[in-house]
């Protein structure tokens, strides 16, 4: 990156929405380059943005009328110009009937990010804006380290883009992740350690090669593309906030990110302001953020990841003391589950709504149904829950749950006889879950 395109790239900003970055701890700023750690008190760099600029520009009209994808809300994203736009976004919000029933709740809602676009997962979302801010600040090979998702995303938006890429995952991730990084041809470095020894080598790699990696030096722009998961769930719930949401704590980074978004369109004058509680789930293996806030403590603890749910297995997350202070002063609540529960979450979403999810969501239906029955979700709320990834990723998981096909003659006594003994276990199952 020379500074001839730097200064281009800063130059451009003349017309863009956002201004700086600012540190979350004493507010000094910096040009807006990549950059994610401040040089006086090393507090995080966040985006800082002209709010009454983007008033004037944006209403519930022009975004409507814009393309069906996260970039219908541009003006409230860190990029100056032409977005690499590959269709991420909008994804469904479905209204969840049967697994309210079965909870015994109202109104339930599932934000269904394992559909997404183009490797079904929230993380296309993040990952389309750090790369189109790397291409305005001149960066020719991108790179991330991941628990997967990441990987898939950033390797297959950078072919899309025409960028290198050089990606860094855990060794042991599970073998879909694996092959939906590899298929996008980009190099791929399978690392022994956890997913916070990754992260430390690709800090050293970032400052000896001088790539854009997307959650570090452009970690401020990446972070900001969940925010148009609480942008999406206003819109298409008619324009209006809703009273209780609960999403999966990796990082920490989308909580916070969801609750800056609602906040966001409440700023501009798009939506009513109104309060809304915030729930986060963690895997009980790695529960630094839910420890810290069941201790009341306003800092986190670092652990050693041992879990099943390897998408959200950070055991130092970066945004856990800003995610467990949001849970405090919106009334939410932090929980977490064992593995065998975050089973139990994938297929109970599956067979009640037909939504395959992830280790990450299962953690996140399974925190659901553990707050319901605590009394912790009030049955009236209008509750929004956060899917962020695709059960196909992580077949592993349930691969010894999910039962076994009934093998047949090709006659239809053998079906009868099959059939039979398959309604007889069925109702066997359902009065287990009477007692």
């Amino acid at each position: 990156m020379t500074q001839a395109t730097l200064d281009t790239a800063v130059a451009s900003l003349d017309t863009a929405n956002f201004t700086a970055l600012a540190c979350k701890e004493c507010g000094a700023e910096y040009e807006p380059k990549a950059l994610h750690v401040c040089e006086f008190c090393f507090g995080p760099l966040e985006v800082k943005y002209d709010y009454e600029q983007i008033a004037s520009k944006v209403s519930r009209e022009s975004i409507e009328a814009g393309p069906k994808s996260i970039w219908r809300y541009k003006e409230f994203l860190p990029v100056a110009g032409e977005p690499i736009d590959v269709g991420t976004g909008f994804t469904p919000l479905l209204k969840a009937n049967r697994l309210a029933r079965r909870l015994g709740i109202k109104e339930l809602y599932i934000k269904n990010d394992a559909v997404n676009m183009p490797t079904l997962s929230f993380k296309d979302r993040v990952v389309s804006v750090a790369l189109t801010r790397a291409r305005e600040l001149g960066f020719s090979t991108v790179s991330c380290a991941s628990t997967g998702n990441l990987a898939n995303s950033t390797a297959a938006i950078a072919a899309h883009a025409g960028l290198d890429c050089c990606v860094f995952i855990p060794s042991d991730l599970e073998a879909g992740k694996v092959l939906g990084t590899l298929i996008y041809n980009p190099i791929l470095m399978a690392v022994h350690g956890n997913y916070d020894q990754v992260n430390r080598l690709c800090s050293e790699v970032a400052n000896s090669h001088g790539w854009g990696f997307v959650n570090i030096n452009l970690r401020p722009y990446y972070s900001e593309g969940s925010k148009t998961l609480g942008y999406e769930v206003i819109e298409q719930l008619g324009w209006e906030l809703p009273d209780h949401v609960v999403a999966p704590l990796a990082s920490g980074s989308l909580f916070t990110k969801i609750y800056k978004g609602f906040n966001e369109f409440v700023k501009v004058g798009l939506v009513e302001d109104k309060a809304v509680r915030f729930s986060g789930a963690q895997a009980e293996g790695c529960s630094p953020i839910s420890q810290a806030y069941k201790e009341g403590r306003d800092f986190i603890t670092p652990v050693k990841p041992n879990t099943i749910a390897k998408s959200i297995a950070i055991g130092n997350p970066a945004d856990g003391v800003y995610a467990v202070e949001i849970a405090n002063k919106t009334n939410g609540n932090i929980e977490d589950v064992t593995d065998a529960e975050i089973v139990d979450g994938i297929k109970l979403l599956a067979e009640t709504e037909g939504i395959f999810t992830e280790t990450a969501g299962g953690t996140t239906i399974a925190v659901l149904k553990k707050l319901v029955e605590a009394g912790k979700i009030n049955p009236d709320e209008k509750t929004v829950v956060y899917i962020t990834g695709n059960g196909l990723k992580t077949q592993e998981a349930v691969q010894n749950a999910a039962g076994e096909p009934l093998t047949i003659e090709a006659n239809l006594e053998s079906f009868e006889q099959a059939l039979d003994r398959a309604r007889t276990l069925e109702r066997l199952e359902w009065q287990q879950t009477l007692v």
